[in-house]
């Protein structure tokens, strides 16, 4: 008899807690997840880079909004930019990995997310890594003297001795994007967050610094994060999350990325959560100091941008969300 995986292990959620956006981003992240999954028994860990050659500035968090996470049961853990910082701001996620407390389950969240129901709940198998589905087909990019997407796949497998054949989707067909392994990386999750990231570090500098030659003519800024995360999950055995999980990037969380588009595309349910997270006087505080928030949340011109759109009939590029709330003049982030 087959023993079934134990998916109701604790685990601990990782967010990117920074000067600027993310620092705001990340009070509400604490203040939905204290408040739709009381249940929570792990850590939020808010990893915070620390000053240092590859910052061109601070990177850290004002002390108000550090106190007002720690309220909040949040976690502060400081971690060092080795080989990231400024001129990859998205290599935070790989890095900050190696601040987790170590051979605990983790789950990693872009910081643009809200919790919006009992997270607790789900069924995750930490020992077969997955991540959101949640994307397009931005990577590789179709160039006129491209190899193909066999080609360029293909070779980042072969660079780290990975099984190419078996990380396809063969009811997809050849040459199409969904037949390849790819992720967005706003979130992840595996059995243990310091070799996950060790491994996605060693990863992510090899291809920056030493892409195969398939990959000449290819932008890996800003998509190194999204090339590399496959490989990874790949790696530790893990592949495509199966509908169980389902309800992230649904009624457990949102990854919002910006406000104007949070309130074009999201659902009823989703605004009223994301207000009802910001109403209360503590978390009001703190993110009416950014003026986004401010702006949209609280003086209504999220509601405004709402207005402008028929949720059930959007537009099917996210570019014709963006230039026509740009257009109206509330476009902010």
């Amino acid at each position: 008899m087959t023993r079934k995986p134990d998916t109701k292990k604790d685990f601990n959620i990782v967010i990117i807690g920074q000067s600027g956006r993310l620092a705001y981003e990340a009070v509400l992240f604490a203040a939905s997840l204290k408040q739709y999954s009381p249940d929570f028994a792990g850590k939020l860990i808010v990893a915070e880079p620390q000053p240092g050659p590859r910052w061109d500035n601070d990177p850290r968090m004002p002390g108000d909004v550090k106190g007002a996470l720690v309220t909040m049961g949040a976690e502060v853990r400081p971690f060092t930019s080795e080989h990231f910082g400024s001129s990859y701001p998205y290599g935070n996620k790989i890095e900050a990995l190696k601040a987790m407390p170590e051979g605990e389950p983790f789950i990693f969240f872009d910081t643009d997310t809200i919790i919006i129901g009992d997270i607790s709940a789900l069924p995750f198998d930490f020992d077969r890594p997955a991540a959101s589905m949640q994307r397009e087909g931005t990577w590789p990019v179709e160039e006129l003297y491209w190899p193909g997407y066999t080609a360029i796949w293909k070779s980042l497998y072969d660079r780290f001795d990975l099984d190419f054949e078996s990380s396809l989707d063969t009811s997809q067909p050849d040459e199409y994007w969904e037949r390849y392994l790819y992720f967005n990386a706003g979130w992840f999750y595996g059995a243990d967050p310091v070799a996950f990231g060790e491994r996605f570090t060693e990863y992510a500098v090899s291809v920056r610094d030493n892409p195969p030659e398939e990959l000449v003519i290819q932008p890996l800024d800003p998509w190194l994060d999204q090339i590399v995360l496959p490989l990874v999950i790949h790696s530790f055995g893990g592949g495509r999350p199966g509908p169980e999980l389902d309800s992230l990037d649904g009624n457990i969380s949102c990854h919002y990325r910006v406000l104007p588009l949070f309130y074009a595309r999201e659902s009823d349910a989703a605004v009223a959560a994301l207000e009802a997270i910001a109403a209360p006087n503590k978390v009001k505080k703190i993110l009416k100091q950014y003026d986004p928030f401010k702006r949209m949340i609280y003086q209504g011109r999220g509601q405004k941008v709402r207005a402008m759109f028929d949720q059930n009939n959007l537009p099917r590029q996210e570019k014709s969300l963006r230039n026509k709330i740009k257009s109206a003049g509330f476009w902010m982030r």
